[in-house]
């Protein structure tokens, strides 16, 4: 009965805290169709860059595989 009544109350302080605790509104940013364009050329920029410099890594990576595998060979 007593761990009941101090849950209730734990719950009824909890619940009158977060209407306290609300934001006021949204925010508003105004951007329009010309901010998300430029964003979204930023972003093919991004990729642009991110694309060549992972097929240089694969390429290292595959290079060091071949060079691991010829030492191999080669002491055998």
């Amino acid at each position: 009965m007593k761990t009941r009544t101090v849950a209730s109350v734990l719950a009824m302080i909890l619940g009158s805290v977060t209407t306290a605790l609300a934001a006021s509104g949204a925010r508003e940013d105004n951007s329009g169709v010309v901010c998300w364009i430029f964003l979204g050329f930023c972003a093919l920029i991004v990729v642009a860059q991110l694309l060549p410099a992972v097929l240089t890594m694969i390429g290292m990576a595959k290079g060091v595989a071949e060079s691991i595998g010829t030492k191999a060979e080669a002491k055998s």
